[in-house]
């Protein structure tokens, strides 16, 4: 792997130490995320969006139903910035003005193109999945030709990136050490809870190990 090009667009202006353009660091934390926040602009007006996402290689695939005025703006080549992050703690200070977080987090820019291509677009349907419950897309039914063509994917191409984290303990210093309550750092890890069985389901199917194993982690 190799660093991203530094420029105006994706260089980090405030806590630069925090900043990191390797894609050793960005591209992990894309990973582990379940969620990212994409970014566009329509007539002068801002929008941002939720959705689920799959990395390929150095580009982002994102999905949704034909119609989206996100992926036809996409589809259009118009640029676009999407962020993820990850928060790993709270931070107690002694003082209200230290308080903070530990988090991982990218900010990455590109633009994409629709995947059409009969096969490539099933292989970016199976990585979607996969990204987000590993060994769920053998079991499941496969989605058939009309759910298909139902559905829009686009890939983007990570252009720049920018990867800003904070880890640690509280940044209070001087005669703030000596003020008297607690100070530290509550983690706050995704832990899944026991998988609920869909109510609707009339064979005593057994839980799969990898939902019963699920870690983002470790995907």
């Amino acid at each position: 792997m190799s660093e991203f090009e530094v420029t105006d667009r994706n260089r980090l202006m405030r806590y630069p130490k925090r900043a990191s353009y390797d894609r050793a660091v960005i591209y992990p934390i894309i990973d582990e995320a379940l969620v990212c926040h994409v970014s566009f602009a329509l007539d002068g007006q801002p929008f941002i969006i939720p959705t689920i996402h799959a990395r390929d290689g150095d580009r982002i695939l994102l999905h949704g139903l034909k119609g989206g005025r996100l992926l036809e703006y996409i589809e259009a080549g118009n640029p676009v910035a999407i962020a993820v992050t990850l928060v790993d703690g709270i931070v107690f200070a002694r003082t209200v003005f230290n308080h903070s977080m530990n988090y991982r987090s990218v900010v990455l820019f590109g633009r994409g193109k629709i995947i059409e291509e009969p096969a490539a677009k099933l292989a970016a349907l199976q990585r979607l999945t996969e990204r987000v419950i590993p060994g769920r897309w053998d079991e499941a039914r496969a989605p058939n030709e009309k759910e298909i063509k139902a559905t829009t994917i686009v890939g983007i191409d990570i252009e720049q990136a920018t990867s800003k984290c904070r880890q640690g303990p509280p940044g209070d210093d001087g005669e703030d050490l000596e003020f008297p309550v607690w100070a530290g750092v509550l983690p706050t890890p995704i832990v899944p809870q026991a998988a609920e069985t869909d109510p609707k389901q009339t064979a005593g199917f057994a839980v799969p190990d990898y939902v019963k194993n699920f870690n983002p982690a470790k995907r």
